[in-house]
């Protein structure tokens, strides 16, 4: 018996990378799954089939179940479609992974609109598109008790500012306020919502120049690692964690702390200037060199 035995997902960027190996992954541990990717390049442009189908037969042939989907998931109707082929494939969906995405890497002062515009619309509006059209189903069906997971893909490209991914840190801090706000909405229908942020060698890391790189290329950073974390968000043991962040890198999986104030000030009346700057320096400056 695997652990996501009869459990249904949908894998997007599942062509390639980090996405082929949650999709290899849940499908081991016995989901059917929907095999998600356009099969374009790193850049977004181009289409293939030809990923997508691949890790599907590979799963076919280890003795799962997977159908290979091709849907452009920036696309508001394709994102439907792709729903719809799982429940029409499998007869049902209980788990959303989100990986799709692109890179325009560029410096803010350098960066063209449409660099700007391609990433945030494959990876904030492709995030969204999914999650719409599964929580409406969801939603539909009406059950409270369900263990429905949705699990997407932040960076610490955002979490930390990466420099020259303006875009991306974007695309990726959108994710974490769309997963928040999810988690929130989408608990009384039995879904929960969590972001991963992976640190994995792929092909999005490697066109990155060596000396902005984390870590060098190794099997400890292969992608298979990243996946054994989705496999326990995917499950229904995993009901008691929503709305947070985890990094997984190698062997280490880490909790992020959700935002909150680390300090405040409180005046008795409007701020006169002066003052407020003065109570600013005294009151922030020491929470931030700690």
């Amino acid at each position: 018996m695997g652990r996501l035995d009869g459990r249904v997902a949908i894998v997007t960027g599942a062509g390639r990378g980090i996405g082929a190996a949650v999709a290899r992954s849940l499908a081991g541990e016995g989901a059917q799954v929907v095999v998600n990717d356009l099969g374009t390049r790193l850049d977004g442009s181009g289409a293939d089939s030809g990923p997508a189908a691949l890790i599907a037969e590979e799963i076919v042939a280890a003795g799962g179940k997977a159908v290979a989907d091709t849907s452009d998931v920036s696309d508001h109707g394709a994102a439907e479609k792709l729903v719809g082929t799982a429940l029409a494939e499998f007869g049902r969906l209980d788990v959303l992974v989100n990986v799709a995405g692109i890179l325009r890497d560029r410096m803010v002062f350098n960066m063209a609109e449409h660099e700007w515009d391609d990433v945030i619309r494959v990876h904030l509006k492709g995030t969204f598109n999914t999650t719409k059209f599964a929580a409406a189903h969801w939603r539909s069906a009406g059950d409270g008790d369900a263990q429905n997971r949705i699990i997407n893909f932040t960076s610490v490209s955002g979490l930390h500012g990466a420099p020259g991914q303006p875009n991306y840190a974007a695309a990726k801090m959108g994710i974490v306020g769309l997963t928040y706000s999810s988690a929130h909405a989408l608990a009384r229908y039995g879904v929960t919502v969590n972001a991963v942020s992976p640190g994995a060698a792929t092909r999005m890391t490697a066109s990155i120049p060596g000396e902005r790189r984390r870590s060098p290329a190794s099997e400890e950073h292969s992608p298979d690692n990243v996946a054994p974390l989705v496999g326990y968000l995917a499950g229904t043991g995993s009901g008691w964690i929503t709305g947070r962040i985890l990094h997984t890198a190698g062997y280490q999986v880490a909790l992020y702390t959700n935002p909150e104030p680390v300090s405040r000030i409180f005046g008795t009346g409007p701020w006169d200037p002066d003052t407020l700057a003065a109570r600013i320096e005294q009151a922030f400056g020491p929470a931030l060199r700690r």
